[in-house]
């Protein structure tokens, strides 16, 4: 893992040299952000506000895919790990950041009817999940799809959910966000249960980007989940054999 600062000035004339077809829409994202940043009232609020607007252009955009068969492609990853790292069928699955269901859908039609819960921010993106669940034909599991304000999870039952599910949200939340959520998570955990993550992995300074694109060290993460009671494990053997950029961690209850 490379200790580059996506941040510095020194990084992004660097990367505009050898990009220069990216800079008008980095500029345009840059503007949008700005506005958004000042009309928000916190970090959940403005990104709240992203997710508004990429979804109204593209769902699967919002999401991180740039077509639908990425979209299939990257839900399929997420589906084949956790399948083979333990998922099973009578598991009851929290997702956190279900966005529209890109591997949720999977994980719907794997799990038990009335096993899947799925929570986001944006009521926007939601709405698109719906609209998933409807092509798929779904609605006989009977997901659950939520909005939330935070990541305290107060309205959850305790220690109900057996694997709890996060794929790029921790990317994109600054270090307050991600503590909220391991503070809270480990009393929805049923006992023995774990919670997946990924996020961006740095081993030099830990750094943002527009404040859309958070980058950790293993150790803070590490650190912060033994704070609140939770061990964390490193899933080497996510980053071996997909071109996937983002790194995984695995919390169980600390013992």
């Amino acid at each position: 893992m490379e200790a580059k600062n996506r941040a510095s000035l020194t990084y992004r004339l660097r990367y505009a040299t050898r990009n220069p077809a990216r800079i008008g829409p980095y500029a345009r994202r840059l503007a949008r952000d700005t506005w958004l940043r000042a009309r928000a009232r916190d970090h959940v609020g403005y990104y709240r506000s992203v997710m508004r607007s990429d979804t109204a252009r593209s769902p699967y955009g919002a999401v991180g895919s740039t077509a639908r068969r990425h979209w299939n492609a990257l839900g399929r990853l997420q589906f084949d790990y956790l399948a083979g790292h333990g998922l099973k069928p009578s598991d009851r699955m929290l997702e956190i950041g279900c966005g529209n269901l890109r591997a949720g859908h999977l994980f719907i039609g794997h799990l038990d009817t009335g096993h899947y819960h799925g929570i986001d921010i944006s009521p926007d993106i939601l709405f698109a999940a719906q609209d998933t669940l409807v092509e798929y034909g779904l609605q006989d599991k009977l997901p659950c799809l939520t909005p939330v304000r935070d990541l305290r999870l107060a309205f959850l039952p305790e220690r109900h959910f057996t694997v709890v599910h996060a794929h790029s949200v921790f990317s994109h939340s600054p270090i307050s966000v991600i503590e909220e959520c391991l503070a809270n998570v480990g009393r929805v955990l049923a006992p023995g249960g774990f919670f997946d993550f990924t996020f961006n992995r740095t081993e030099g300074e830990e750094h943002h980007v527009l404040r859309e694109d958070f980058y950790y060290r293993t150790s803070t993460l590490v650190g912060l989940a033994r704070e609140h009671g939770l061990d964390a494990r490193f899933m080497d053997d996510w980053e071996q054999g997909n071109t996937h950029k983002q790194s995984k961690l695995r919390l169980t209850a600390a013992t």
